[in-house]
């Protein structure tokens, strides 16, 4: 079985080398219609854009789903924090309930309302994370607030908010898959609109059985690191090779759960995979396997398991697997320089 096919909600044909079917090509060619003539329109200047007047770096990717996107700002945030800069981080919060409605998330927020990955953003960081469906409305609350530098997660093609610098991030397994624009491929715009991003950044993982991912010339690559398992309930983290050997329920609704399964089997670790759609809203149902094992699961899936009231159903076989994004530190240097020289203006 193919990565593709185990990924919930992707069709089989974006990944393999399988037949497009022709409603999907037709569909595709539409959609790069309109959303190049919106490309155009802002580049033009006949769409307006905004900016916050502090400098604005964008993290996203040209393909739908996860690549890495959300450890990639944490580390982001985290160094400009040690850098003394005050970061604030504007995201959409893809999800959540009341989506109209922008408001302020913190670590506590209620992932419902702030949505998953602010929630893990926030927790993480410290940082001020203002979720809006505007992504300009939302840098400027943000500098309005005390922020000097505003970090986007995701928002690569919300070209109503001018940035100052693009961050590309790629599933270095998958790349761009079979090419094609949405609906017939992953690609939300043609590959060439990467190269004006000022970094590319590889996510290095690879799945089992696979070979090794790697970066190409002008990409930066990226490591995602897991070593520990925290029980949800309270306690002393534990070492993740604690779990070598052992049989355990893991637990993914992300944008490629089986990058996160081969991560655990890395280490070791008998897997008995649950693979859920991304940012999906678990219910006790869910972890009805059948079998009392340790259960293992994303960071970002923890948030949700979590809540206080009658929602909570987390037991003390729940652990979370965080990761953190380990990064060449000339890119760092090349990105300080970048935005100090954008502050500087």
């Amino acid at each position: 079985m193919s990565g593709a096919e185990r990924r919930p909600g992707v069709p089989g044909f974006w990944y393999d080398d399988l037949p497009v079917p022709a409603s999907a090509r037709l569909l595709s060619g539409l959609y790069g219609a309109l959303t190049g003539l919106r490309r155009s329109l802002y580049r033009k200047g006949l769409l307006r854009r905004r900016h916050p007047g502090v400098p604005v770096v964008v993290v996203g990717n040209i393909t739908a789903g996860g690549a890495g996107k959300t450890p990639l700002t944490i580390a982001l945030v985290q160094r400009l924090q040690q850098e003394g800069w005050k970061p604030g981080v504007a995201s959409r919060g893809y999800g959540r309930d009341e989506a109209k409605t922008a408001r302020w998330v913190e670590r506590d927020t209620d992932p419902r309302l702030g949505g998953d990955e602010p929630v893990l953003i926030a927790r993480r960081t410290g940082a001020p994370v203002r979720v809006d469906r505007d992504r300009a409305a939302a840098a400027r609350a943000l500098a309005e607030a005390g922020c000097d530098v505003i970090v986007c997660d995701d928002g690569l093609q919300h070209y109503r908010l001018a940035r100052d610098i693009e961050i590309e991030v790629i599933d270095g397994r998958r790349r761009y898959g079979n090419g094609q624009l949405l609906p017939a491929g992953p690609l939300r715009e043609p590959p060439e609109r990467a190269a004006s991003c000022d970094f590319r950044v590889v996510n290095l993982a690879g799945a089992a059985g696979e070979p090794a991912a790697s970066s190409g010339f002008g990409e930066w690559p990226m490591r995602l690191i897991a070593d520990q398992a925290t029980p949800l309930l309270g306690g002393r983290s534990l070492p993740l090779a604690s779990f070598a050997g052992r049989r355990v329920h893991a637990v993914a609704g992300i944008g490629d759960p089986e990058r996160y399964f081969a991560m655990l089997r890395g280490v070791g670790i008998a897997v008995v995979p649950h693979a859920f759609a991304d940012h999906h809203r678990y219910v006790a149902e869910d972890f009805g396997f059948g079998s009392k094992l340790p259960v293992l699961m994303t960071e970002k899936d923890a948030v949700k398991l979590t809540l206080d009231g009658p929602d909570a159903f987390a037991t003390d076989a729940h652990y979370s697997v965080p990761v953190r994004a380990e990064l060449p530190e000339a890119l760092w240097v090349a990105l300080l320089d970048k935005l100090a020289a954008h502050r500087r203006r």
